[in-house]
């Protein structure tokens, strides 16, 4: 892609209702823009980076078996009637009519939806164990939205649904998704840690919430260093070992401020590992047993031929709240380094170009098609301004390698440089390999 070529509708100023560093870059770069308090449009860099996560999170979905489908956004208020959830969801929830006078609503969460698709497809325990899952925009009716797409109305999101015979079936199916979660956010470059939580308006017994740190976050985090030590290569995907793994990381302690009391933050954890942060929730899972599934009477027939109710988990993954929650991990300085899975684009080639020299320019083109032949994403900065102006814009957009062409530059020889590192000189081929690498 060219600069000049792409939408990117960068400004100079700091937008004055952004409070946070994620809602301040996304504004300025052009990631986003408001259409309404709490919605926005996604324009192309934010729109990129936004689906380069989600491929990411659909990938470890599948991974554990998780299998994908698409529900609609819109759902008949009569399967919330039937869980008993229509009356208190409260007004978040927003309430619509069609034409027919039906009431209807834009979908919150799915448990209800997605219980109603199972309960009228499966009636045999031999069908277990399902986890389905779909990713899809949400909305829910934030009395103060805030901070960009960090709190806001409308939302993409991943939301996974487990079914199986019994609660031990059951949470061998959260502890899959337990390390999905850890998987997920390692390939994105977080350090996720996973907290026990309140259940909320979901209901039920178990449930974990996946904080990331950083310093604009809104929970207060108190945790044991030693929960980054755990490496996640030790287990194997078999029910004992992810056991295991979930044993071994809600044994070390680690709360948000809701659940925090100081005498068992002393008690279990020596001084020196005592960790007092923020963080920001990127994911949240539950199990809640028969919640909706009875009241639903989502039955099935065990082993004996009985009737019973399916066990059920849920799980989400805030997609579109994660470019905002990497950027606060990641931004510092005025420089936005995104991680390079989800990069925008691999690499930018930055040519000083003058007006009466373009001889800059005809060589970064050369590069640029040698790297599109070797499938590099990679943007092209063919504007013609001055190379101060151009540093500061390219370490906002953040993509991580820079291929500069201008008086370093020799032959096949050019500086390379990787955000927030010194630049070195480097052959094309060889920058090649390590942006393949």
């Amino acid at each position: 892609m060219y600069l000049s070529k792409l939408f990117v509708p960068i400004t100079k100023d700091l937008p004055a209702e952004a409070k946070i560093k994620s809602h301040q870059l996304m504004l300025r770069t052009g990631m986003i823009k408001q259409s309404s308090a709490g919605i926005y449009s996604w324009l192309p860099l934010g729109f990129k980076v936004m689906k380069k996560i989600e491929q990411i999170v659909r990938e470890e979905q599948n991974a554990i078996g998780a299998q994908e489908m698409l529900m609609p956004t819109i759902q008949s208020s009569e399967i919330w009637k039937e869980s008993g959830r229509y009356n208190d969801y409260g007004e978040e929830m927003l309430r619509i009519k069609d034409r027919q006078g039906r009431e209807m609503l834009y979908g919150p969460t799915n448990e209800e939806l997605i219980t109603d698709v199972f309960r009228s497809s499966v009636k045999s325990y031999k069908a277990l164990p399902q986890i389905l899952y779909h990713i899809q925009w949400k909305f829910r009716d934030e009395i103060r939205p805030r901070f960009g797409v960090m709190r806001c109305k409308e939302f993409f999101m991943k939301d996974a649904y487990s079914f199986d015979l019994s609660d031990e079936d059951a949470r061998k199916s959260y502890n899959k998704m337990f390390y999905s979660y850890l998987k997920t956010f390692n390939r994105m470059g977080l350090k996720a840690i996973p907290m026990a939580a309140d259940t909320g308006p979901i209901g039920g017994d178990l449930s974990h919430e996946f904080i990331i740190l950083a310093e604009t976050g809104e929970s207060k985090i108190y945790a044991d260093k030693n929960i980054f030590k755990i490496d996640l290569n030790q287990y194997k995907f078999n029910d004992a070992s992810l056991q295991k793994m979930r044993e071994d990381f809600t044994k070390i302690y680690a709360v948000t401020d809701e659940k925090y009391k100081e005498v068992d933050f002393n008690k279990n954890v020596k001084k020196e590992n005592q960790m007092l942060t923020k963080g920001i929730e990127v994911g949240h899972i539950f199990y809640f047993s028969d919640k909706y599934s009875k009241p639903m009477n989502c039955l099935i027939d065990d082993k004996k031929g009985k009737k019973t109710s399916v066990k059920m988990g849920s799980y989400g993954i805030g997609v579109s709240r994660l470019v905002g929650a990497i950027i606060e991990a990641n931004y510092n300085d005025n420089v936005m380094k995104w991680p390079k899975t989800i990069s925008p684009f691999d690499a930018v080639i930055i040519p000083s170009i003058t007006k009466n020299n373009k001889e800059n320019l005809e060589k970064a083109e050369k590069i640029y098609s040698e790297l599109k032949k070797q499938n590099i994403d990679v943007l092209l900065d063919d504007v013609d301004e001055n190379m101060s102006n151009k540093f500061k814009k390219h370490d906002l957009i953040g993509t991580p390698y820079q291929i500069i062409v201008g008086l370093k530059s020799k032959g096949d020889n050019f500086e390379f440089k990787e955000l927030n590192s010194k630049s070195e000189i480097l052959s094309l081929s060889k920058i090649i390999k390590k942006l393949k690498k």
